[in-house]
């Protein structure tokens, strides 16, 4: 028989990228009284890794409960970036409702609707929260009429247009009602969450049932597997039957050794967990997201929706260039491959192939960024390793004709570059669907654009817009093949010899283009130094040292002026490699290489081509 547990509301934050989402949650765990009074709080406490601390964005999942009143409060902080969106759809079936979090100036963006559509398919009852509501530029009542006009363009159930409303800023801690008076905590938000989620609802005495949405890893224990108790319980001890619907020959047999519930950041051991609760649960080696935990005498498989597929792909390869090995911990094939698979574990929309060659690994994956995070997470760890230029996977559809992943890019600019960004666009295969005003001086572009159209892309348009345009794409579909793209239009600065670079061989290069690094750095033949000025790539000499006369002259000793070089970052050099380049990646460098190090094989290949 159902039953509702009316003690437990489980729920998750959705919003677009930048809007807010794990502020919002970091307030709800202050004021339900998780933190000791004098506990020092770091900001977004959900934000539990480097990366995501100094880029300010989310991309895990994070499981938390607050207690109000006599209710525990489960909250799932989900990332917005549309590279992580794998992890959002997965979350969703853990909860019975949603808090929306939208910007009170932004308004709905691409991702608020990638999001809250995903929520609509499970007809999961909606909270809107319009955060920054203390933004000096910010207008509630007109981003009301544009969440409502939202739902209407994805066909929400009427019964969501009545769907509450409450206007906060998490950063100062309040919520109201009503957009025009300020609060003074967060009571309505709680208050919202209790009255307008659903509690959960199941069978305490059927058969156990329970869906691994999300996995967690740990050094010690190994996979833990988080999921919400449909219907019966588990506890500690228990032998019960691992199934799953998408793979309906799989039934193991296992035993449920640890058993945890959450409270405030922390796990907490409890010996068996009923209906409605999120647990997680260790001890069960090869467990998957997607699998459910059943009883042994009815195993049911709960089904749950398949993982968007990955759209993009590198090549991650041993490195092999003079300077392998100096500045790595784990430098082999085995470490590589080992390191890959590992990541398998909890990233369920990355894909890791073998290729022909032992030394290289095909790895997909939902963007560029999504890609980058997982380079520069295992650079951080000591590997070292070159990666290829980010392709996109094709397909073919049933008359053999070529398709390629389309994206839709939203575009807000500053009215002067607006010509600029839809020149470069067009350049790249973009199709300019709308334009309009998007307030504050600044016009709103819709463009469908392949998405090898907008690898390489993002620095190019932060230099157009100087700084001030914000781009946010989302994955549209296969659509027909375009036609070729050309990535770049300079060529590259090559070195010519391997040695140390000299101020006087850099002073000579400058004139050519722009240069990557400084004097007294390790170069070797083939590796790029920087960006011609021309088309085609030209090899330069910068070890070459000046030849010393024994006549002195005037001029002869005049200090060399450098031109301070240009640094690239991680994303910047995976944005400019070339097809027949590699970015070899150390814990201390980032270098940009040749594929072919020898000048006269590369010719040879060139001329092949």
């Amino acid at each position: 028989m159902l039953q509702k547990r009316e003690d437990i509301r489980n729920v998750a934050i959705i919003a677009h990228v930048d809007h807010g989402k794990t502020t919002l949650v970091d307030e709800l765990l202050k004021q339900s009284g998780v933190f000791r009074e004098n506990q020092e709080v770091k900001e977004r406490v959900m934000d539990s890794n480097d990366i995501e601390r100094e880029r300010g964005i989310t991309i895990l999942s994070k499981n938390t409960a607050v207690f109000y009143k006599n209710t525990k409060i489960n909250i799932i902080d989900t990332p917005g970036h549309a590279d992580f969106g794998g992890e959002v759809e997965r979350v969703l079936k853990m909860v019975n409702g949603v808090i929306l979090v939208v910007d009170a100036f932004e308004g709905p963006m691409p991702q608020t609707k990638f999001v809250l559509r995903k929520a609509l398919e499970l007809k999961l009852p909606v909270i809107v929260c319009v955060n920054k509501v203390d933004r000096p530029e910010a207008r509630p009542e007109e981003v009301v009429d544009e969440v409502l006009e939202l739902l209407l363009d994805l066909d929400a159930d009427e019964s969501l247009l009545d769907c509450p409303f409450v206007f906060a800023s998490a950063k100062a801690g309040v919520a109201s009602l009503d957009p025009k008076t300020p609060g003074t905590n967060m009571e309505p938000l709680f208050e919202a969450i209790i009255n307008n989620i659903p509690a959960p609802e199941g069978d305490p005495e059927a058969g156990t049932q329970l869906l691994i949405s999300t996995i967690d890893y740990n050094e010690y224990v190994g996979r833990i597997g988080v999921g919400k108790i449909d219907n019966g319980k588990v506890a500690v001890n228990q032998e019960v039957m691992i199934v799953n619907h998408h793979d309906p020959d799989k039934k193991k047999k296992v035993k449920i050794s640890k058993l945890y519930e959450f409270d405030g950041l922390n796990k907490v051991e409890v010996k068996e967990a009923t209906i409605g609760s999120i647990v997680a649960i260790s001890g069960i080696a090869d467990i998957r997201i997607g699998d459910t935990i059943c009883s042994l005498e009815n195993p049911e498989p709960i089904p749950f929706q398949k993982i968007s597929e990955p759209t993009i792909a590198m090549t991650f390869v041993v490195n092999d260039s003079p300077l392998a090995g100096r500045e790595g911990k784990f430098v082999t094939s085995r470490h590589l491959r080992e390191r890959l698979f590992r990541e398998l574990n909890t990233d369920v929309s990355l894909r890791v192939e073998e290729t022909d060659s032992t030394d290289a690994f095909k790895v997909s994956g939902r963007g560029e960024l999504h890609l980058s995070v997982l380079i520069e997470n295992m650079r951080r760890e000591g590997y070292e390793f070159a990666v290829s230029k980010a392709e996109v996977l094709y397909k073919t559809d049933e008359n053999g004709k070529k398709l390629e992943p389309m994206e839709l890019a939203y575009v807000d600019v500053p009215e002067e570059y607006s010509g600029t960004v839809i020149e470069k666009l067009s350049i790249r295969k973009g199709e300019l669907k709308e334009m309009g005003h998007a307030g504050g001086g600044y016009t709103r572009l819709i463009f469908e654009i392949p998405s090898r159209g907008l690898i390489g892309y993002r620095g190019d348009f932060m230099t157009d817009t100087k700084g001030n345009g914000i781009m946010n794409t989302i994955f549209n579909g296969y659509g027909p093949y375009k036609g070729d793209i050309a990535y770049r239009s300079q060529g590259s600065l090559i070195a010519f010899e391997s040695g140390e670079s000299v101020t006087y061989g850099l002073f000579n290069a400058q004139e050519r283009g722009v240069l990557f690094i400084g004097p007294g750095e390790q170069v070797y033949s083939g590796m790029i130094i920087g960006q011609s000025a021309k088309p085609e790539d030209i090899e330069l000499n910068v070890c070459k040292k000046k030849q010393l006369t024994n006549t002195r002259s005037s001029a002869a000793d005049e200090a060399l002026r450098l031109s301070p070089p240009k640094i690239l970052s991680l994303e910047q050099a995976l944005d400019f490699i070339d097809t027949d380049e590699l970015l070899e990646v150390t814990p201390e460098n980032l270098r940009i290489r040749k594929k072919i190090l020898d000048p006269i094989l590369r010719k040879r290949a060139g001329f092949k081509k």
